[in-house]
């Protein structure tokens, strides 16, 4: 079986798409190479189809002998999609980083497809006013010993229609492909007149006693068997959009909707830009957000921030007490549909009153003068390590395990249930416990004999040299339950055990896990800060 599937376009101003009606399969598929030339002294480029004025936006430059062809993506396309190549694939840079094209190789590592996603491409054509004239050829081929299950009348079927031609044919052939009791007639011809000791031979102009000839008739010996043809030709048509979003800036009618009140009331850009008005989010949509490349989260206090899933589209917003998300209408409806969308998803009513710090910052113009304990993470520990190696003298922090995207992802809004709490507190954990150094620690305080003090109880015990051992122990007891919670993430633990290690951690279960997830961080950044500031007092004693 052998089956072979080809694909060549041309984008053809709209102007001349009559004129381009009757191209075809040899017209723009893989028998045309790309390549500029001159033609009655005009220089025509590589990419441009002269007598339909047509672009080609796939481009193949020819290889030789050693080099195999490679495949190109009109420049132009790229650009003013604003596209980045990864390898074989084309990212969309305004788009959360979306696949927008792809270069598909054979296992050779040649280029065998070049796909385009049709919205992108629908776009570009509208802007450009051009269509993309299509043009496929199929052709499969099976040789059987028994054609009889082929129904087609003898000499082939062949079907038409307004975009296609199909033919397909039975051929008795003999193994090796001759047709079937066909035969062939040979010539060969060859010269006499050039002497091989000569030390300079010359060969003159050919004539009747310079050359020898044979002729003989030959059948194929092979056993009958039949080839199946099969082929299909395709010509089409990929229309332009009816509007360039992207390229030309078409104002489009809006898609995306908003609940705005606790009516269950639905606005849409144009009438939401016109007010002044806050939407309701549920915390899940920050993960959802940061989760595109180039996405990221930032603080302003310890109730609001910025958040973005493409950069320069950030959008500041609060957290209100029941950890909604709050946002100013306006802030939303001016990001692109597509951003929207993702906004849209997680849209609710207005539930538990705006965001206060929000309030303060959007109303009064008076910023809260809070923390958010995630925006401090980082330099505490680096302030940790920094403390204990002058005052010291050792490595309590293992700076090289401190790893930026456990950093990133240490945030409240992970706790959008009770496995986003666990997982939070295990990460929390792996930046905190396993990052001291307790070998380096024992070398102040050794355990006694027979005693195997891990990295926590190590860094207590240290702690007990400056101050009371029950002061020494309140300090700890958050870090000692972010520990013990992190194996909830992943074991069965008892309800008590879980409610006795919230409770060393601070963390209030009657409150919305959002909330739950900032004490929980506040309780880590809190107790590193305070650990901090006892190795760092010189005036403190046990």
């Amino acid at each position: 079986m052998e089956d072979f599937q080809g694909v060549g376009t041309l984008a053809v101003p709209l102007e001349r798409r009559d004129d381009a009606e009757t191209l075809d399969w040899m017209s723009i598929g893989p028998s045309q190479v790309n390549g500029g030339y001159v033609e009655n002294d005009v220089y025509v480029p590589s990419d441009v189809r002269a007598d339909v004025s047509g672009l080609y936006l796939a481009l193949e430059q020819r290889g030789n002998g050693r080099e195999r062809a490679e495949w190109h993506l009109h420049q132009d396309f790229v650009i003013t999609l604003g596209l980045k190549r990864e390898e074989e694939r084309w990212l969309s840079l305004s788009e959360g980083y979306c696949e927008v094209a792809r270069l598909r190789r054979d296992e050779k590592g040649a280029p065998v497809l070049l796909e385009a996603k049709a919205s992108h491409l629908r776009d570009y054509l509208c802007a450009r006013q051009m269509a993309l004239r299509v043009a496929s050829y199929r052709h499969r081929t099976e040789v059987v010993e028994n054609a009889d299950h082929v129904t087609w009348s003898e000499g082939g079927a062949v079907q038409t229609t307004e975009t296609d031609r199909w033919e397909a044919e039975v051929v008795p052939i003999h193994e090796g492909g001759a047709r079937f009791g066909a035969e062939r007639a040979v010539l060969h011809v060859a010269r006499t007149d050039v002497d091989p000791d000569d030390d300079v031979p010359v060969l003159g102009a050919p004539g009747t006693a310079e050359t020898t000839s044979r002729f003989w008739t030959a059948k194929d010996p092979g056993r009958k068997l039949y080839r199946v043809d099969a082929r299909l030709w395709r010509q089409h048509w990929v229309e332009p959009a009816a509007h360039s979003e992207r390229v030309r800036g078409d104002k489009v009618p809006p898609s995306v909707f908003f609940i705005v009140d606790a009516e269950d009331r639905r606005e849409n850009r144009d009438t939401l830009r016109d007010g002044g008005r806050w939407l309701w989010f549920r915390p899940e949509v920050v993960c959802a957000l940061i989760k595109f490349r180039g996405g990221g989260l930032r603080w302003w206090t310890r109730d609001t921030g910025e958040v973005w899933c493409s950069p320069g589209c950030g959008v500041t917003f609060g957290i209100n007490a029941l950890g909604l998300v709050s946002v100013y209408a306006k802030d939303i409806v001016f990001l692109p549909d597509w951003q929207q969308r993702v906004w849209a998803g997680f849209n609710v009513g207005p539930d538990g009153k705006l965001s206060e710090e929000l309030h303060a910052a959007q109303v009064r113009a008076e910023p809260a003068e809070t923390q958010a304990p995630e925006a401090h993470l980082a330099m505490e520990l680096e302030c940790l390590a920094n403390v204990a190696k002058t005052k010291l003298g050792i490595e309590v922090v293992r700076r090289r395990q401190i790893s930026g995207e456990l950093l990133e992802s240490a945030h409240r809004f992970r706790a959008t249930d009770r496995q986003g709490l666990y997982a939070l507190a295990k990460d929390l954990a792996r930046l905190t416990v396993d990052i001291i150094d307790a070998k380096a620690l024992q070398t102040l305080a050794p355990p006694p004999k027979k005693e195997n003090w891990r990295s926590l109880k190590s860094l207590e015990n240290v702690l007990v040299k400056k101050i009371e051992p029950e002061a020494a122990r309140g300090l700890m007891e958050p870090l000692f339950g972010i520990y013990e919670l992190r194996h909830a993430d992943a074991h069965l633990v008892p309800a008590d055990e879980v409610a006795q290690a919230l409770q060393k951690v601070g963390v209030n279960e009657d409150e919305p896990f959002v909330v739950q997830g900032f004490e929980l961080m506040d309780a880590c950044v809190s107790a590193i800060c305070r650990i901090r500031e006892v190795l760092e007092d010189d005036g403190a004693g046990g």
